[in-house]
């Protein structure tokens, strides 16, 4: 938090190291070097004290190291003379400290660089565990020191400087480690001087990386010393050591010294072109015919012409055509050709002329048209035949000119007629005998006993490219000379079968020498043990390593928690002072050179956006000590949460006391935190000022975790600060070089052999004509056998041989990359293209209209539009810049497959959305960008394909995804005639039944063969609107068109409107969760759905959307419980099975209750019983038919009955309907997933709890009584909908009937309470008593009974019966109020004509006659007729219209479109038909497959129209779907006006930009009047 910067460095430099000790235990840990043998201890410590004493002599130098005092001391310091005689006379005297440190420093040196390398008959040979032990000393350090010691002309000095120059000489001797340590110090061998040149040839010999890295500044410097220090032949070797390293030619650095030595002129490029240079030349060549001296002239242009030969090397088109003018043909055979031409001369010349003119992509009809080639040829034998009659005297053999003819000439004569431009040429025809006598000479060559393996080889090679030639051209050559060629060959297969006899000879010997070498072996097994141990303990250590820094994560999250309360450091860091300070200071470091300490920040800042790893027992026991010591002062109470978790859940908690979790804050929220204290303008600064490749790669990669899961905020943050601040043209000026700089290095490195191309299908082919094949494929598995024992023979040999070598290769690092490793390599300017591409693409995320556009044009001076550059990269790094793109599989392999993906989706983000302008601006691009893309999808991207098919599949995925975002949202159909106009329809419908052919059944992913072809399938699907031929092949379903089936049956179509209301076409993939939908869902779904006020149907599917998901993620896990499926696939056929069981109890108990026992069957019937039972029995395993199933179970049940009784049977029935019920509810369960959905969800499931009510109401049938049975039958109206809508005739409406029956009530009561008044007496109702069992015998009785004064005399006729006793009478039932209302109520509504029906009858005489009459009318018209036949009214029609409704429904369903709610007559003479609109345009099962696609799909990888409908339904928008509209109809009927409609808008767009024109003029016309005006005044 401090001001001072150089404070807050050494700050955090003590912070980092703090949370990196054991990182940097394990760095020590693996630079330990044993020293296994005695021999290695006495070097250890003659070094030891050899570096001492040196580097004690190197501190002191400027006591003992001579330097010049003035002028008067002669100026030369001692010369030798003087440096003879002081040696002479100290010799009597004692030496003095000067001379002493001289000697002394010379034999250390002499030491040490005896220690690097060892002499033998081969040459030098590095010793690299030496090597190693010297690096690790720190060696090189303090000759490094010696170097920088200043001193005067000291020939003494000189003397100690060159044997410090040969001792780093022979450090760096073919070990890479020790020539990147010595790189580091590349600047102090920047010098004219020639040891400076030889060291610095050293140290990038045969180190591909460093040669790969130079900077052109070193080129630079070397042809200028060359220049204006003379032209030395080692400034020229050290060039030729960075054009070629590790056998393969660096095309950039190829480039580079081509350059600097055509800029540089005649001082350095000499050549002797003329007349008078060329006499000079051969003069040179006359005088040092015998022995040449290095420094001589004539061995500098041999150097240079090796130089460019070497440049030239590997079809380098831009350096062969420099040579061309710096080398003419004619001069080089002019030489060649000379008779006093030397063969180091010859040598250079024809390597130059191999590589410039023969061995080259584009034809050079030079060579193959003129005579130059057939004079060298001549000249070639006249060089044949002498080194073929000098065989016998080897003292005296030219064996320089014996390697030129047995190398260069067989080279480049191989080379010649190798060339595929050597076949259309005819020179041939007139030159046979030259052909014939040159394949003579060679012949003869290959008999020269003095001829090595290697050059045999060579040789053989040749005459086997003559003799095909000749056979080929059908040149006569002799017959003896041809006898002779076949036996070669023939005798060459004999000798590769000996050899295979010996090598496995040798390998079965080879256990027997390894028990020799136990020494060299024990040694190795403790190196190799201690490589062991150093792996172990870095896995160990490696969990601790992250834990460790995962806490200072924790730190820079929480700082504030490091201090105590209510101070002031505390409030600073509350207010985010701390990262605001780090992120400043940040820049401020870039600026200071502390180029380490600011990768370290950015790193962490990193780390900040990183998930919250595991980081095992151990890890997490150190990070919850950690946080415990740094967090101590935390109370207990506190949340232990400190940073973020940037997983979905928060991390479990390690310790209550101290932080160490990450749960508290999002991704989104940190990367909002980090850019709100400006580490979105640290990225922005740093990009733009970076110094080097890796703050810029560090800077890129933070700048991609910042923008990761496409957040909106940062991407803002970054274009308002790149348009508000004027950066931008700055920023995008560093992507757009950058991207230039990787072309550049991809076509200077990225190379294919065309001509090998021919050669490798002829082997890919089957050899059906060579006769020989039998033979040949023989001799082929042999010698891949011969080859894995001859590796293991020499490994053997080598072994014992070279066991020093091997105990440093053991101490290696890590294992050496081979060849094969190395081979596609990328460099660092191509690689960080990857992650430039990710940021743009990140930029881009979410379909950022403004960013897209700002990568296309930002509206500067300065304009760099990096979407065309994208495109253009991709062209160049797919290598259709050399050619047709039949070669495309060449340039593709698995080194840079992932940037080409990266460079694809990148593509593909610029255009979603859609942003037509990028859309155009790849379509319509002049490179072929879209022919590659194609390419990509069309092509078998071979070898990559057979080795890594994943990776093709990946790539084609993302093509095709490209292709389809071109596309998006267009309703033109430019973008798709590009597409098709090189697109093979046949080749495209190939490749999708390829893609679901070749689809193994395995774990569905993103680029799984059939995710890939049906990809493919959706583009064919858009482009087919476009091609009639693409359209009929994907309708064409016959034998083999399975795959289209497929992915035609899963692949839905849907109409959107856009919020301009214009309507689009989608065409997705249907996802796989979608399969789990239920048949029963669909139809309950179709069925039940309600139409809302406006008469659609959307809003009630689209809240019933999220039910069905849920349902189908229920399906999806129920899969995976086999019993549960089933039961739950089977739920219809359990619910029948107990409504029959419901219904058969229910028979038995009416027809047979109370249960008594059933008499026993008649034998007969009884038989015939058993046989009723078996036949249905036999005819059920037959033929299983539902009928022949229920007799099955009716014949079983009545057996039961007559064998056990009818109450057992009853009772097995119940407890199998109750089992049946339980089954049954588990299917429920299943089916609808109650259980998952918690208790209040299965509570206020009204189907479950009917399903559990019926579960009960069984069991109390099984276990209390049989009556219960009864109320089963109540499951008929909940199966059948007629008795539904029955039920809900009367409960729809019953609020209506209710307050009918309410006022019926009201009518009651008063006509009760008016008869209680008024006719009290006439309440009298017959009544039937039930008799006194006492009265069961026959007697009279005679009731009297007498009325208003009136004596009736009723008789009561007595009826004896056997059991009961009937006495008829009448009962007053008005005596009260409540008896009235009852007796109104009861009798009253029940009677056909009302209350009185059931009242005395009144005579006419009586008084209140009339009123009666009044009252009994009243309550029929009133009750009986009005009310009751409301409340029946109400019923009846409720009842007709719920039968109209479901007509009407079913109308609806039937002519109706359930999405958009057209008619069916609105389709009548149109183009597309009602029932191909429902199912193909709008079918509501897309609809809501598209709703689930889009929740399942990851939001970043959404296309343009699925992040507009993602976005509408997370706000609950319906105006997506198409309502009372269908793109079928508007194309038809609303073309015309659309075309009105652009035209008129084309129309204004042009008025407005004439008025903003005329504007303008208007406005200049203003300023011109107003000048002279002003002028006048």
């Amino acid at each position: 938090m401090h001001d001072y910067p150089p404070l807050v460095s050494g700050a955090l430099h003590l912070l980092f190291r703090h949370f990196s000790q054991r990182q940097e235990v394990l760095m020590a840990f693996k630079q330990v070097q044993l020293l296994v043998t005695s021999q290695d201890v006495d070097n250890y410590k003659q070094i030891k004290s050899d570096l001492d004493q040196l580097r004690s002599i190197v501190e002191k130098s400027e006591l003992w190291v001579y330097k010049r005092q003035g002028d008067d001391d002669g100026g030369d310091g001692p010369s030798e003379s003087d440096h003879k005689k002081k040696v002479f006379s100290d010799k009597k005297k004692t030496e003095t400290t000067s001379s002493y440190n001289y000697r002394v420093m010379k034999e250390i040196l002499l030491r040490l660089s005896k220690l690097c390398v060892q002499e033998g008959a081969s040459g030098k040979k590095s010793k690299k565990q030496q090597q190693r032990l010297l690096r690790n000393m720190g060696a090189h350090s303090v000759v490094l020191e010696l170097l920088q010691i200043p001193y005067e002309k000291d020939v003494r000095m000189q003397e100690i400087m060159k044997l410090a120059h040969e001792f780093l000489q022979n450090f760096c001797a073919g070990n890479q480690q020790n020539q990147i340590l010595l790189h580091k110090h590349i600047n102090l061998f920047l010098n004219p001087g020639i040891l400076e040149a030889i060291t610095m040839q050293h140290i990038f010999m045969n180190n591909f990386q460093l040669c790969s890295e130079i900077n052109e500044r070193v080129v630079q410097h070397f042809v200028h010393c060359t220049e204006t220090h003379g032209r030395h032949v080692q400034y020229l070797k050290f060039l030729q050591t960075i054009v070629k390293a590790e056998n393969k030619f660096i095309k950039k650095c190829q480039d580079t010294v081509m350059a600097e030595l055509v800029n540089s002129g005649e001082d350095v490029l000499v050549f002797y072109n003329d007349r008078a240079s060329f006499q000079t030349l051969v003069t040179m060549m006359r005088s040092e015919r015998d022995r040449m001296d290095e420094n001589s002239a004539l061995r500098y242009h041999i150097h240079l012409v090796e130089l460019l030969a070497v440049c030239t090397e590997g079809k380098n088109v831009y350096t062969e055509i420099k040579c061309n003018s710096l080398l003419p043909l004619d001069d080089i055979v002019r030489v060649v050709t000379h008779e006093d031409c030397i063969p180091e001369v010859k040598i250079a010349y024809i390597n130059f002329l191999n590589h410039c003119y023969v061995d080259t992509e584009v034809e050079m009809k030079e060579i193959y048209t003129s005579n130059h080639m057939w004079k060298l040829f001549e000249n070639f034998l006249v060089d044949i035949c002498r080194v073929c009659n000098n065989t016998s005297d080897r003292k005296h053999a030219d064996t320089v000119l014996e390697g030129y003819v047995t190398e260069t000439v067989m080279s480049i004569v191989t080379t010649f007629f190798s060339s595929p431009f050597s076949d259309q040429s005819t020179s041939l025809q007139t030159r046979q005998p030259v052909f014939v006598q040159l394949l003579q000479g060679v012949f003869r060559v290959f008999h020269c006993n003095w001829l090595t393996p290697t050059q045999k080889a060579s040789v053989e090679v040749c005459i086997k490219v003559l003799s095909d030639v000749a056979k080929s051209r059908a040149i006569a050559i002799p017959v003896d000379l041809d006898s002779q060629v076949n036996n070669l060959f023939v005798k060459s297969n004999n000798v590769v079968t000996k050899s295979i006899l010996s090598w496995r000879l040798s390998a079965k010997n080879a256990p027997r020498r390894d028990s020799n070498a136990t020494t060299s072996v024990s040694y190795r097994n403790i190196i190799e043990r201690l490589q062991d141990i150093v792996s172990a303990l870095e896995d160990r250590l490696h969990p601790l390593v992250q834990a460790e820094l995962s806490v200072l994560v924790d730190v820079l999250h929480r700082p504030e928690l490091l201090f105590p309360e209510n101070t002031d450091a505390r409030r600073k860091c509350e207010s985010g002072g701390f990262i605001s300070k780090l992120i400043k200071h940040t820049k401020q470091l870039l600026e200071e050179n502390e180029e380490r300490l600011c990768i370290k920040v950015l790193q962490t800042l990193r780390e900040m956006m990183t998930k919250d790893r595991g980081y095992g027992e151990k890890g997490e026991a150190l990070r919850q000590i950690l946080v415990n010591r740094y967090y101590g002062n935390i109370k207990p109470g506190l949340p232990v949460s400190l940073s973020p978790s940037l997983s979905p859940c928060p991390s479990p908690v390690v310790s209550s006391g101290a932080a160490a979790a990450r749960g508290e804050l999002t991704l989104h929220e940190v990367q909002c935190r980090l850019d709100k204290e400006g580490a979105s303008d640290l990225v922005i600064d740093l990009i733009m000022n970076a110094t080097s490749d890796r703050i810029f790669q560090e800077s890129i990669l933070l700048a991609i975790a910042l923008l990761e899961g496409g957040n909106t905020v940062i991407q803002k943050s970054f274009f308002m600060r790149l348009t508000g601040e004027n950066k931008s043209e700055m920023f995008f000026k560093v992507f757009y070089e950058r991207m230039k700089l990787a072309q550049q290095e991809i076509k200077a490195t990225v190379t294919v052999n065309t001509s090998d191309l021919g050669s490798k299908k002829k082997d890919e082919e089957p050899p059906d004509k060579d006769t020989s094949a039998p033979v040949y494929a023989e001799v082929k598995e042999q010698l891949v056998e011969a080859s894995t024992v001859t590796k293991k023979a020499f490994t053997t040999y080598r072994r014992e041989a070279e066991a020093e070598e091997h105990l440093a290769a053991a101490e290696c690092q890590g294992p050496a990359s081979t060849p094969d490793d190395q081979e596609g390599e990328m460099s660092v300017i191509i690689t960080i293209m990857q992650p430039i591409l990710r940021l743009m693409q990140l930029l881009c995320e979410n379909h950022n209209r403004e960013l897209q556009n700002f990568l296309r044009c930002q509206n500067n001076k300065n304009n760099y539009n990096l979407v065309c550059e994208t495109l253009q990269f991709l062209d160049c790094i797919c290598g259709s810049t050399t050619g047709g793109l039949g070669l495309l599989g060449l340039y593709i392999n698995e080194k840079n497959v992932g940037l080409i993906n990266q460079t694809v989706e990148s593509l593909t983000e610029y255009c979603q959305g859609p942003c037509h302008d990028n859309q155009n601006c790849i379509a319509t691009h002049e490179c072929n960008g879209i022919d590659i893309i194609i390419a990509l999808i069309l092509n078998d991207i071979n070898p990559l394909g057979k080795k890594r098919m994943d990776l093709v599949l990946e790539l084609k995925n993302n093509a095709s995804k490209l292709l389809l975002a071109i596309m998006e949202s267009r309703h033109d159909s430019e973008n798709a005639e590009r597409i098709l106009y090189n697109m093979r329809p046949k080749e495209l419908v190939k490749d999708i039944v390829k893609g679901k052919l070749s689809d193994d059944g395995e774990e569905e992913h993103a680029a799984s063969p059939r995710n890939v072809g049906h990809n493919i399938y959706i583009l064919a699907h858009q482009l087919a609107r476009h091609n009639k031929e693409l359209q009929a092949m994907l309708k064409t379903y016959g034998e083999g068109d399975d795959a289209l089936e497929f992915y035609a049956k899963h692949t839905a179509q849907i109409e959107i409107v856009r919020l301009d209301r214009t309507m689009e076409q989608i065409v997705f993939p249907v996802p796989n969760i979608c399969e789990f939908l239920t048949n029963e869902s669909k139809l309950r779904v179709y069925y039940t759905t309600e139409r809302d006020e406006q008469g659609s149907k959307i809003n009630d599917f689209f809240l019933r959307s999220e039910d069905l998901f849920n349902e189908m993620n229920w399906q999806k896990k129920l899969r995976a419980q086999p019993i549960l499926y089933w039961c739950s696939r089977n739920m219809s056929f359990w619910s029948s099975i107990s409504f029959n069981l419901a219904v058969l109890m229910n028979l038995l108990v009416a027809f047979f209750y109370p249960l008594e026992g059933i008499s026993t069957l008649d034998g007969h019937l009884s038989a015939l019983l058993w046989i009723a039972m078996l036949v249905s029995l036999a005819i059920v395993i037959i033929l299983p038919q539902p009928h022949g199933v229920r007799v099955l179970i009716a014949s079983t049940i009545l057996r039961l009955i007559f064998s056990v009784g009818l109450e057992p049977t009853l009772f097995l029935l119940g407890a199998f309907n109750v089992g049946n019920k339980m089954i049954f509810l588990m299917s429920f369960v299943g089916n609808r997933g109650t259980f998952t959905r918690g208790y209040k969800a299965m509570i206020m499931d009204v189907e479950f709890l009917y399903h559990l009510l019926y579960l009960i109401i069984c069991s109390l049938g099984v276990f209390v009584h049989v009556f219960f049975y009864s109320l089963l039958l109540f499951d008929l109206v909940y199966r059948e909908e007629t008795l539904l809508n029955v039920i809900k005739s009367v409960t729809r409406n019953g609020r209506s009937i209710l307050l009918t029956a309410v006022l019926a009530l009201i009518l009651v009561y008063l006509f009760s309470i008016v008869g209680y008044i008024f006719f009290q007496d006439d309440f009298l109702l017959n009544i039937d008593r039930i008799p006194n069992k006492t009265l069961g015998k026959a007697s009279t009785t005679i009731t009297t009974t007498q009325m208003n004064d009136t004596s009736l005399v009723t008789c009561s006729a007595i009826a004896t019966q056997p059991s009961a006793v009937v006495i008829e009478d009448k009962e007053r039932s008005c005596d009260s109020l409540l008896m009235c209302i009852v007796t109104v109520l009861s009798h009253g509504l029940r009677s056909g004509g009302g209350v009185g029906d059931v009242l005395r009858k009144p005579s006419k005489e009586e008084p209140l006659f009339a009123g009666r009459v009044i009252y009994d009318l009243l309550f029929f018209f009133l009750v009986i007729i009005i009310v009751l036949n409301l409340i029946f009214g109400v019923i009846i029609d409720t009842f007709a219209d719920l039968r109209s409704e479901k007509q009407k429904k079913e109308e609806v369903l039937k002519t109706t479109c359930f999405i958009c709610g057209l008619e069916r007559d609105k389709f009548d003479n149109k183009t597309v038909t009602f029932e191909e609109h429902i199912k193909v345009e709008h079918n509501m099962w897309h609809y809501l497959f598209f709703i689930v696609l889009v929740k399942v799909k990851d939001s970043t990888e959404y296309t343009g129209p699925e992040s507009y409908v993602a976005e509408m339904i997370r706000e609950h928008n319906l105006d997506w779907f198409p309502r009372m509209r269908a793109m079928s109809l508007v194309c038809s009927d609303a073309d015309g006006e659309q075309n009105e409609i652009r035209s008129l808008q084309e129309k204004l767009e042009s008025t407005m930009k004439l008025v903003s024109n005329l504007s303008g003029q208007l406005t200049e016309l203003k300023e011109q009047v107003r000048g002279p005006s002003s002028l006048v005044k």
